[in-house]
């Protein structure tokens, strides 16, 4: 049995507790045992000091590609572990876009099988709404939710057909299980590759209008207060569907959302070079748009910052703007580029830490989140001043496709800890097998 573990007069931020101090933290047997603002005194203790980092519950991030079976020459479930914890993230929920996709049990168990391989961050499988996600016919959802499957989605397909995406509501009360969705009507999007709008035009790019994603939010906001369930909108991009969902959430339907940071970061000029890095769906709209979307973040109507880490090889980006695959990596910018909202005054520190951690678990009621007593000892010890420049060649990830190489952030992971197991730390995964 490992010897316990004391993290030493850090800041301890754990909003669900009310917790924002100077506190030390003890684990003992891979959970939380104490949380204390008097200095502790644990002689047979592992000894980690922390003054002037933030220790956080660790990050979970509901919205991530791992590519692995199938694509592995882009990411693994290792390599994108690594990622992970280089990036904060003790948990992570891995799309079904595999290939095979997730839509059987043996998906779901190859996946959990090399999570437990890794040996680094939780790996919780979604499984398909639709078998092949192909939109026609539904997957076995029963069967997903017993493999270990958290939530249903089609990921980057919309489910344009209604009857479907109704039924898939229904059976998902059943299980008390999140369906996730990718907003898009395919009819309004069509062959576009950006944002419609003033940028567009000027780059000679065909452009996807902003209700490409609103009309969908609508109509499966319509399908949710027929069915009941719960309706987990993905990559929220567009102010029309913040609108929509914080009028249904007032309302009283169970919705929840997510923002991607570079939904919240970068507007649709980000485009301007045809930048391929810069493509993604939803694509990145306008500045009104991502004010939008970070006035929601502020005042609870998005619930997580996910990433919607999208690992590509190069040759599916160093090509013509308008075949460039969509998607982008984050898991190791994401905390840098949220605490810049911080530093610009639009979030809080508690509200940014709850948009990391309580807010991801609470939406897919996954464990830990926060760190009171019991609780998974996962947990993100932070240097919130520390500046550094993105460089995408270090990446852990096995893809380098991100907008934010050679980007200033302030603010670093200094070490991650899943179960009161340390895996990361000042820059160097300290186990993986």
């Amino acid at each position: 049995m490992s010897p316990p573990v004391l993290i030493r007069r850090g800041r301890v931020i754990d909003p669900r507790n009310g917790v924002d101090g100077v506190r030390d933290v003890l684990v003992r047997d891979g959970v939380v045992a104490e949380v204390s603002e008097a200095p502790l005194q644990v002689p047979d203790a592992q000894v980690v000091e922390a003054a002037g980092r933030w220790v956080l519950p660790g990050f979970i991030d509901l919205h991530v590609h791992l590519r692995e079976p199938g694509e592995e020459g882009k990411e693994t479930i290792l390599s994108g572990s690594m990622a992970a914890v280089a990036g904060g993230f003790t948990s992570v929920v891995a799309m079904p876009n595999t290939k095979p996709a997730n839509d059987s049990v043996l998906v779901t168990e190859y996946v959990l099988a090399r999570a437990r391989e890794a040996r680094l961050c939780h790996v919780y499988p979604a499984g398909s709404i639709t078998k092949g996600l192909k939109g026609e016919e539904l997957s076995e959802m029963g069967a997903l939710v017993s493999a270990g499957c958290v939530c249903i989605t089609d990921d980057g397909r919309p489910v344009m057909n209604a009857g479907i995406m109704r039924r898939a509501l229904q059976y998902s009360t059943l299980f008390e299980l999140p369906v996730m969705v990718h907003e898009e009507d395919l009819t309004l999007s069509g062959k576009g590759v950006m944002n419609e709008g003033r940028t567009s035009t000027r780059l000679g790019l065909v452009g996807i209008p902003p209700s490409a994603e609103v009309s969908m939010v609508a109509r499966d906001l319509v399908l949710l207060e027929e069915t009941g369930g719960h309706l987990h909108v993905a990559h929220v991009s567009c102010e029309g569907s913040v609108r929509l969902i914080r009028e249904a959430r007032r309302r009283g339907l169970k919705v929840t959302a997510e923002v991607t940071p570079h939904h919240f970061v970068l507007d649709d000029e980000a485009v301007g070079g045809y930048d391929t890095h810069a493509r993604m769906n939803p694509p990145l709209r306008s500045r009104r748009d991502v004010e939008a979307v970070r006035e929601a973040m502020v005042d609870g109507t998005l619930d997580a910052i996910a990433t919607d880490h999208a690992p590509h090889g190069v040759l599916e980006k160093q090509v013509e703007f308008e075949r460039a695959w969509n998607g982008v990596v984050g898991l190791e910018t994401a905390l840098g580029l949220t605490l810049g909202l911080v530093r610009e005054g639009v979030l809080s520190v508690q509200r940014a830490v709850t948009l990391l951690t309580d807010g991801p678990a609470r939406t897919f009621g996954l464990p830990g989140g926060h760190l009171a007593p019991g609780a998974p000892a996962d947990i993100t010890v932070v240097e919130p001043e520390v500046e550094w420049t993105v460089d995408s060649a270090r990446f852990f990830s096995r893809s380098r496709n991100t907008p934010f190489h050679g980007r200033r952030l302030t603010g670093r992971v200094a070490q991650t800890w899943v179960g009161g197991r340390l895996v990361f730390e000042n820059g160097q995964i300290k186990e993986s097998r």
